[in-house]
């Protein structure tokens, strides 16, 4: 058990899936139940001396006061807690003090209260926090002076309308940051908000008002993802310095143009989703892209479980019209572009593949066209050359 208990804890936070309701405390004793032990209605087990807050459950090192109608957090937490579950609560206001003496505490779930407020010397004891989960609040901003130790940060369905770049300042080993469903529009969010983290591999601002990509995102960054906004544009400037950016995510946004140039700056791109918007024509540069081109790193289109935040309604629709189907093909030098439901009227012999070349070597394993004005009778049989099979390229279905 202790095994178990440990790898939980230590999960790498790349790998980690969007927050959902079930604890890990639950986790845990499911993986009692696998193991062939009677099925317990209370933890049993308690390390010596620790005193477990009235209501909560204690396990190990593992403190878990979820669903208990708690309007602050409680007193006496045992010193050597790992992971503190305080979600699904009624707490408005984190104050100094309420963690003092948690030094070893590393995850803290508040998802689901009503906080507010947070005490600029709240998280100060907690020097070796690496996730902290913040969705479901009432944050209008994101508390400054987090622990330096923090690597995950999930702060979605807030109120957040402003994110300055103080709030990140000395975050050098963050790596996820959630922030998806909140209010929060372009005028709010401070250039070069995330510059300073060097490591950051991971952000998700979708669902908000944003209208433009922010600016001064780090070179670090493999994943961005802005579906379900308000962006109109590519230009030139809005992918500079992502040279690492493997999964791009703009579903589901009004974009009409990407200017000439926009994709190579993202050399390393290998899944662009551009579905679900306003655009007439493929975009410029895939033809060109040279990582598409020439690339020799296998590509697995699955989605990785950090991207499993996608809203069920979307799921929903992925999965009816098979947009996963796209997802199931697997193969060396190959790239997967998203571009169903566009206005789409047209394709050019050369807006996917360059010119001569070489139909034995594939740069895709899936393209998406369906739901586009596009007559699927019109587009050159060549035109998809470069394409792993023909059964991953998507059309027609356009109303």
């Amino acid at each position: 058990m202790k095994v178990a208990v440990f790898f939980l804890l230590l999960l790498p936070v790349c790998w980690a899936k969007p927050f959902h309701q079930k604890g890990l405390f639950e986790f845990m004793l499911e993986d009692e139940g696998s193991a062939d032990l009677p099925p317990t209605d209370s933890p049993d087990i308690y390390l010596p001396g620790a005193v477990c807050p009235f209501r909560c459950q204690c396990h190990l090192r593992v403190v878990q006061c979820s669903d208990l109608g708690l309007e602050k957090v409680p007193r006496d937490l045992p010193s050597d807690t790992t992971l503190l579950d305080l979600q699904n609560n009624k707490i408005t206001e984190i104050k100094e003090g309420d963690f003092k003496n948690l030094k070893d505490l590393h995850a803290l779930i508040l998802v689901n209260n009503k906080i507010s407020k947070i005490s600029p010397a709240a998280f100060a004891p907690l020097k070796k926090l690496e996730r902290l989960y913040l969705s479901k609040n009432n944050l209008k901003e994101l508390p400054e002076n987090m622990p330096k130790s923090l690597q995950e940060l999930r702060a979605h369905e807030n109120e957040i309308t402003k994110l300055r770049k103080v709030v990140f300042n000395g975050l050098n080993s963050m790596i996820v940051v959630e922030l998806g469903t909140n209010p929060l529009k372009s005028s709010g969010l401070e250039n070069g908000a995330f510059q300073g983290m060097k490591k950051l591999s991971y952000i998700r601002i979708s669902d908000t008002n944003i209208t433009s990509i922010p600016r001064g995102l780090p070179p670090s960054l493999t994943e961005l993802h802005l579906d379900g906004n308000k962006i109109t544009k590519i230009d030139s400037e809005s992918l500079a310095g992502l040279i690492n950016l493997a999964k791009l995510g703009l579903s589901f946004n009004s974009i009409s143009a990407v200017d000439n140039g926009s994709l190579a700056s993202i050399p390393h791109l290998k899944e662009l989703h551009l579905d679900n918007n306003e655009l007439v024509k493929v975009p410029g540069g895939l033809a060109e892209h040279k990582y598409i081109q020439s690339r020799h790193d296998k590509l697995t289109a699955e989605r990785s479980p950090v991207d499993s935040g996608t809203p069920p309604e979307r799921e929903a629709q992925a999965e009816s019209t098979g947009e996963h189907q796209l997802s199931t093909y697997h193969s060396e030098d190959t790239a997967v572009v998203y571009l169903h439901n566009n206005k789409i009227a047209s394709v050019g012999l050369s807006d996917f593949c360059p010119p001569g070349y070489n139909t034995k070597k594939a740069s895709y394993s899936g393209v998406s066209l369906f739901s586009n004005p596009v007559q699927y009778w019109e587009i050159q049989p060549s035109t998809f050359r470069c394409v792993y099979e023909r059964s991953v390229i998507q059309l027609g279905n356009y109303k």
